[in-house]
């Protein structure tokens, strides 16, 4: 029996990304497809869970090289499973766990200095006095730290 496979129109209704992303994801080497003999992509279902995973890993700040270092250790065209996304995601966690205390941060801070050290507000003054935190290196200190 031949495998059911979507066109690229399908494989976008399906995943929520856009053609161009798609056709993207396939130039990097994310996601794989065959061609007809009129030359259209045509996409086997597996790499549905495969856009899937590209897209919620991107959501949460991982990178597409890093992305792509995870999918080449799945056998191609097989489907992740959740063990895998269980495996591949672990080495994210620190990372993630990181950046949301980073936004913990913010949302807390949101409303008053969030440690710029560019002393334009009147109250940087309180915060970074004399640039303080210049020494400490450039952007956000107090909001990184």
């Amino acid at each position: 029996m031949k495998p059911v496979t979507l066109t690229i129109g399908e494989l976008s209704a399906r995943s929520g990304v856009a053609p161009s992303a798609l056709r993207f994801y396939e130039e990097r080497g994310l996601i794989h497809s065959t061609r007809t003999s009129g030359n259209q992509r045509r996409y086997e279902r597996s790499e549905l869970r495969r856009v899937s995973f590209i897209r919620i890993a991107q959501q949460v700040g991982v990178s597409l090289e890093r992305i792509g270092d995870a999918l080449k250790e799945l056998p191609e065209g097989r489907t992740p499973t959740k063990a895998d996304w269980t495996r591949l995601s672990a080495r994210w966690r620190s990372e993630l766990d990181d950046r949301i205390a980073l936004m913990e941060r913010l949302r807390d801070t949101l409303d008053g200095c969030i440690g710029c050290g560019c002393l334009s507000l009147q109250s940087c003054r309180l915060y970074n006095p004399g640039d303080e935190l210049a020494a400490q290196g450039s952007g956000p200190r107090k909001l990184l730290g």
